[in-house]
């Protein structure tokens, strides 16, 4: 990577016209956001859909030819990835996830997120902070997506890891305003940046009701606002402000359209993360399933597969490593693992598997824990499962002996979870949608979210909504 030499001095500042000081200039800046936009590629893969990612352009470069800084060329990209986010780089470099835009309803909610992020960039927020700390941070978040893992040695984080949290509360109500400026420069309701944030805000909501219930801490997106947006006076000031200008309000935002756009989508982890269906877990691209202990929650996180426990109490994690040297399950385990005992060979359908006890950080302290290793072609399954009281037993070993390769019949299983739109019927529920819905997890809460309706909403007759099949 190229190294950019920093100097101390002010410029002016883009959108206020005064002076800043900072310690990059603009050109080092566009540098800064070229280097590390081919890191961000390298860590999340763009989403396969030309005629989506050509409809996120056209809306952004709308928006950025309204800007304070439309002598630079902006580049929107649409991520593969689930997780709720957007965020910039400095010089243009916007990305917006499939995962956050899931849950846009129209048009008008687009834009204010690309708004938003386009604010970052025109006030050069990232130069402002005088260092590359949320560059790092960006790049840290990134870093965990992808299909490849690390060695189990150490289950003290497993049950999550907060998400890009921002610039501030000042940064981001900067990013707010002008984000609604550009938004009523486009035609667009600047208020329309209100229910963003909404929408955001019941993302949050529901992330603390699923922490709290599941014992962990919440994740969050834009945690700058501690009540409802609607209830926060200052943020309505600085987006209330654009409604001074003449083409605020004047274009009909077009729901439908935008809707259109995400019928087919993929919803959740992509296919090459594998799919979760109740408690199994299918991979197409490498060729396996395994199976859960009934009742236990289930998680298909980026470089981990996570079953937890209906009280909470007792974990089952799955990690995939690349083998690079021949060896057999023992030998592997014993080598990923100080002072294994107990050691056992196990067989499943189709794997040569081992398994032992030995000593883990986890999230009830150290504990003895269950691990083994379970052998596919060229690659190791690494299991480990720990329990606040004595070791995890039968359903440790009933998910070791699960694994095996797909059925010819379990294929169509194993593609990708997608979102379709439908109109409401009479009698239509959300909880009578959840029932014959794929999503494995609060289905009925999801779908509220995914129709903006959360948390106790109900469709209309007639009404486009998005389900998830």
């Amino acid at each position: 990577m190229t190294i950019i030499l920093l100097s101390s001095g002010c410029a002016t500042n883009p959108v206020t016209g005064g002076k800043d000081f900072v310690l990059i200039s603009e050109d080092q800046e566009l540098e800064m956001g070229r280097e590390y936009h081919q890191e961000i590629l390298k860590q999340m893969p763009v989403y396969e859909d030309a005629k989506l990612q050509a409809y996120i352009n056209r809306i952004g470069q709308e928006l950025a030819q309204k800007s304070h800084r439309s002598n630079l060329i902006y580049r929107f990209t649409v991520l593969d990835s689930p997780t709720v986010n957007a965020f910039a780089l400095p010089g243009g470099y916007i990305y917006i996830t499939r995962g956050i835009l899931a849950y846009m309803n129209s048009e008008a909610h687009l834009a204010g997120v690309l708004g938003h992020e386009i604010g970052h960039v025109t006030a050069r927020h990232s130069v402002r902070q005088q260092s590359t700390g949320t560059l790092i941070q960006i790049l840290g978040a990134a870093a965990t997506v992808g299909t490849g893992s690390r060695a189990v040695g150490d289950l003290s984080n497993v049950l999550g890891t907060a998400l890009i949290r921002g610039y501030g509360r000042k940064m981001e109500l900067e990013a707010d305003r002008l984000g609604a400026e550009y938004l009523a420069n486009t035609g667009f309701d600047p208020d329309e940046m209100i229910g963003v944030i909404g929408i955001l805000k019941s993302q949050e909501q529901f992330e603390i009701q699923r922490a709290k219930e599941e014992s962990r801490e919440p994740h969050a997106y834009h945690g700058v606002f501690a009540s409802h947006p609607a209830n926060d006076r200052r943020l309505q000031e600085v987006i209330g402000a654009a409604k001074k200008f003449p083409n605020a309000g004047t274009r009909s935002d077009r729901p439908e359209e935008f809707l259109q756009h995400l019928d087919g989508m993929v919803f959740g982890p992509g296919e090459d993360q594998g799919v979760l269906r109740g408690n199994r877990f299918y991979h197409r691209k490498l060729d396996f399933a395994v199976e859960f202990p009934p009742n236990w929650r289930v998680e298909n996180q980026p470089d981990r597969l996570l079953a937890i426990s209906r009280g909470n109490d007792a974990l089952i994690q799955i990690t995939l490593r690349d083998l690079n040297r021949r060896q057999t399950p023992e030998q592997f385990l014993r080598n990923e693992f100080d002072s294994l005992r107990e050691g056992q060979a196990l067989t499943t359908e189709a794997f040569t598997a081992y398994a032992g006890i030995t000593q883990l950080n986890t999230p009830f302290g150290r504990k003895y824990s269950r691990v083994a290793s379970v052998f596919h072609h060229d690659r190791a399954f690494i299991i480990a499962a720990a329990s606040k009281q004595g070791l995890v037993n039968r359903p440790f070993f009933d998910s070791v002996h699960s694994f095996r390769r797909l059925h010819p019949n379990e294929y169509d299983l194993a593609k990708s979870r997608r979102i379709r739109l439908v109109r409401a019927g009479p009698g239509d529920t959300f909880a009578r949608l959840a029932r014959s819905s794929n999503l494995t997890n609060y289905a009925e809460e999801q779908l509220r979210l995914l129709n903006d309706m959360y948390p106790r909403g109900e469709p209309r007759p007639g009404q486009w909504i998005k389900i998830v099949l």
